[in-house]
């Protein structure tokens, strides 16, 4: 059984401005290095660290109670190769992830903000897109899901117009998506509701 760990040892504070996010220093070892922006209460990256120990998990999610409760859930199951951050997704990746340091990126149902005039809140904008596909390492995947068409329609559109990047398949048992399901609290809820689950994934062009 894994140790219970020290929530100080998982929580990850946001970068001083003008400074780029250090893996190294943040989980004190090597291996791939994944982020989930909106980890909520965390089941996906859970779920995904104690699979692969190897692994190096970021998740970044702005709701405070969430973000304490995934936090204290990692601590209480030792998945010492986590940290949970409070920020700012769009910001943090824009202006604090280095180039060529990502192995997978997920992002599974992020805010749709549906209505019109809110559109501009969106984290998928094509700055933000260029961002994500510049700290992406070649080869590395993308994973995306969301419960709201019209949003998938956006997302989709603005993919398809990025550089670097190219559509494949999204069930993918190495990445741990497996029957194009990532399982995160809001999928699971969202399917016993009967709703449509939309997916996509890229893979980083070398």
């Amino acid at each position: 059984m894994a140790r219970m760990a020290n929530i100080d040892e998982i929580i990850a504070l946001p970068p001083s401005p003008e400074t780029l996010f250090d893996a190294q220093s943040a989980f004190g070892h090597e291996g791939p290095f994944e982020l989930e922006i909106g980890c909520g209460k965390g089941g996906f990256i859970l779920r995904r660290a104690l699979a692969d120990p190897d692994l190096r998990l970021l998740g970044i999610e702005w709701a405070n109670k969430y973000y304490k409760f995934a936090a204290d859930r990692m601590a209480r199951r030792g998945a010492t190769n986590v940290r949970i951050m409070r920020t700012d997704a769009r910001h943090f990746v824009i202006h604090h992830l280095p180039p060529a340091c990502l192995s997978a990126l997920h992002i599974y149902h992020p805010d749709p903000w549906p209505k019109k005039r809110h559109h501009r809140r969106r984290l998928f904008q094509k700055d933000f897109i260029d961002a994500a596909i510049r700290a992406l390492v070649p080869g590395a995947r993308w994973a995306i899901q969301t419960d709201h068409a019209e949003y998938f329609e956006w997302i989709s559109e603005l993919m398809e117009q990025a550089v670097g990047i190219e559509r494949t398949e999204y069930d993918d048992p190495d990445f741990g998506i497996v029957e194009a399901t990532a399982q995160t609290n809001f999928e699971i809820k969202y399917r016993e509701e009967g709703r449509t689950i939309y997916s996509l994934a890229y893979r980083k062009l070398t």
